[in-house]
């Protein structure tokens, strides 16, 4: 992600395709999305992707925006989480869409143990 150290905003399209790295620098991943929040247009999750050959069977994991943390050195996300926590983790199908109700919402961000952003 190339950003311009000189501005706190960055493009979402300089945000999809970021690699996400656990705490020991391991490639969980990349941000496929970015979920917003209706009201206020805060980013509340990132759905992330990993596995698959050029996104055939890629699998996709809605993750709480506030579990991110941009590390410059890697110039990319760090998550304090396993790709195995993850994994076990709520689930995203592309193809059949996904359920983003507050109820659900709040499943997620429970799950990682982040605040739900209202």
């Amino acid at each position: 992600m190339q950003t311009d150290t000189r501005f706190n905003l960055v493009d979402s399209d300089d945000v999809i395709g970021t690699t996400v790295y656990d705490a020991g620098d391991e490639n969980v991943g990349k941000v496929e999305r970015l979920v917003l929040t209706k009201r206020d247009g805060r980013v509340a999750c990132a759905v992330l992707s990993f596995g698959g050959l050029w996104g055939l069977g890629s699998e996709y994991y809605p993750i709480p925006w506030s579990s991110l943390t941009y590390d410059e050195g890697l110039d990319g996300f760090r998550i304090r989480l396993t790709k195995e926590q993850i994994q076990n983790g709520p689930k995203y199908d592309p193809n059949r869409g996904y359920d983003w109700s507050d109820e659900n919402s709040r499943r997620i961000h429970g799950y990682y143990g982040a605040e739900y952003p209202s």
